[in-house]
């Protein structure tokens, strides 16, 4: 019956009633019975429909385009801009440390006792992470029922619009102002995609602040490819007579964005270091490790104490927000985690195996792009009881220059060096949440045996232009006397070999992969010796949300 039920809501979507009312009605009566991968599989569909990504194409070329359709979406939606005004939004974008900086603000709010709403991207494990009502991800039913009602009303009006439907992205940030709204949150902490005058989250028109954390080059093609380009898209999140507040910049970016704040007539602020604030209840201790959270700290402070102002004391100026001593009373708190695996993969653990004196402890991982020191990268007091073997899991995807990420790891001495794609398994099971079709598999894997030839030049290993995938009945493995690198074709095998049966949760007979050949597992030698194995995992944070997916198999309930 649930099958035919939800055969019969995709076979409405795909007729498009020309009722609206009486699509919206089936589709909100019947989602019940519709699963969330269901909803999610639905989604994927929007980062392969010809008819978005021409759209998206077409835009690139004239930006302001992309604005002019989102809106257009959101009126589809049954959205309106203004609409978006009641949502009390902090707006927040940066190249990086954007997304701790609002999980630091949208804690600190929510410890005041607001409801909070937090949009972020990407997802680690689920997608329902990237909307988040005080703290947590939405659950299952709200997001399958809010979906529905946003996808109904988008479908059902594509025929007039010629066959058109948002983006992923797109439609994601329009799903979560839809949920935002319907659950009435006092506030929604937004994190812009990519840029920022031209991001789709840029439809908003009245926020109540707005924050500028690191900017770096990345996203060249679509940002330009100089740190001045880059500031100039950064400060189009600027609103007149929005107060600004920006972290310190690198040479080139100050100039421009203290030019654009003044052409657009925001009242811009710098940062003071965390060190010049001076609380009643003593030094603030963040619960993110890195210096560079401390910056991002003192933008979410700015933030979060703008906010509060407008909030609370609507007749303060706002320059008072930029005095860098606050009263204990206000109860800054900064004891944030983020988002899951952002910089501690699973750190609760480890887990004992059923040898009882073996374990597989997660490295603290953090992805190379925010690291300010090898030291970052180290594991913290962990004593060691025997042999240790070391683990790099790497995999960078876009225009990531992975050959400098992989030089910064050199020095740290991994025994093994490991890449695969951002495919959680090679299998038919995958989970919709980490599927990816803008990217070939072919793509992908070209791109993971590149990341090993270059891991190979940086160690003076040389080139070796016959590596292949080590999997049965593949092409000829490396050498033996190049053991020390791997490619697999996902997540699993990956962690399944690293790991040697040890994980019980990797072991799971149920988690079926591809046949690893005997020579490769020949080479895992000193992982089955070793008493520990420590594993960094990064470069990609959809790497470390596939490994999270695999070892903490709640993270996908």
């Amino acid at each position: 019956m649930k099958d035919f039920l939800a055969l019969l809501v995709r076979l409405i979507l795909i007729l498009s009633f020309r009722n609206s009312f009486l699509q919206i009605t089936v589709i909100t009566s019947l989602n019940i019975f519709l699963s969330p991968q269901d909803a999610i599989c639905t989604l994927n569909t929007l980062q392969t429909n010809a008819s978005a990504l021409e759209q998206v194409r077409r835009e690139r070329s004239n930006p302001q385009l992309q604005l002019n359709a989102m809106r257009a979406f959101l009126e589809r939606a049954g959205l309106a801009v203004d609409e978006l005004d009641h949502l009390n939004i902090i707006h927040v974008t940066g190249t990086k440390g954007k997304g701790s900086t609002c999980a630091f603000t949208e804690q600190i709010l929510r410890n005041y006792g607001f409801r909070t709403g937090f949009y972020s991207s990407p997802h680690l494990v689920q997608v329902r992470e990237r909307i988040r009502i005080n703290g947590q991800p939405i659950g299952k039913d709200l997001f399958t029922k809010y979906f529905w009602q946003v996808y109904g009303r988008l479908d059902e009006t594509k025929d007039a619009h010629g066959g058109t439907m948002p983006a992923y992205f797109r439609f994601l940030t329009i799903l979560a102002f839809h949920v935002f709204l319907q659950e009435k949150v006092d506030l929604a902490v937004i994190e812009v995609g990519i840029g920022g005058a031209y991001d789709c989250t840029n439809i908003i028109r009245r926020p109540w602040v707005c924050g500028i954390s690191s900017l770096g080059i990345d996203h060249t093609q679509i940002l330009g490819d100089t740190i001045e380009k880059i500031a100039w898209q950064k400060g189009g999140i600027f609103k007149p007579g929005v107060p600004g507040f920006t972290v310190r910049q690198p040479e080139g970016a100050m100039p421009v964005l203290k030019e654009r704040a003044k052409e657009i007539g925001c009242p811009l602020w710098v940062c003071p270091q965390l060190e010049d604030y001076q609380p009643d209840c003593g030094p603030l201790h963040l619960g993110l490790a890195g210096q560079h959270q401390r910056s991002n700290a003192s933008l979410a402070l700015q933030l979060s104490h703008t906010w509060l102002q407008r909030r609370c004391l609507p007749g303060l100026t706002p320059c008072a927000a930029c005095r860098p001593a606050f009263s204990g009373s206000e109860r800054l708190q900064l004891s944030t985690r983020g988002a899951p695996g952002e910089q501690d993969l699973l750190n609760s653990m480890p887990k004992t195996t059923s040898d009882s004196h073996a374990l597989f402890k997660p490295w603290k991982c953090f992805t190379i792009n925010v690291c300010t020191s090898h030291a970052d990268l180290m594991p913290q007091h962990v004593c060691f009881s025997g042999a240790v073997a070391r683990v790099l899991l790497f995999n960078a995807t876009g225009e990531r220059d992975s050959a400098a990420m992989l030089k910064l790891l050199v020095t740290c001495h991994f025994d093994f060096a490991v890449f695969c794609p951002n495919i959680t398994e090679a299998i038919a099971s995958c989970n919709a949440d980490q599927q990816n079709f803008n990217v070939s598999v072919e793509n992908m894997l070209t791109r993971c045996l590149d990341n090993e030839r270059s891991w190979r030049l940086h160690n003076r290993l040389g080139d070796d232009k016959g590596t292949q995938l080590l999997i049965q009945d593949s092409l000829p493995r490396l050498p033996e006397h190049r053991g020390d690198t791997l490619v697999f074709p996902c997540i699993l095998s990956a962690l399944q070999w690293i790991t040697q049966g040890r994980d019980s949760v990797l072991a799971d007979p149920a988690k079926t992969t591809l046949a690893v050949k005997q020579s490769v597992t020949a080479k895992a030698a000193p992982l089955r010796e070793a008493a520990e194995i420590h594993v960094l995992i990064t470069g990609s944070l959809h790497l470390v949300g596939g490994a999270l997916k695999h070892l903490d198999p709640a993270s996908s309930k």
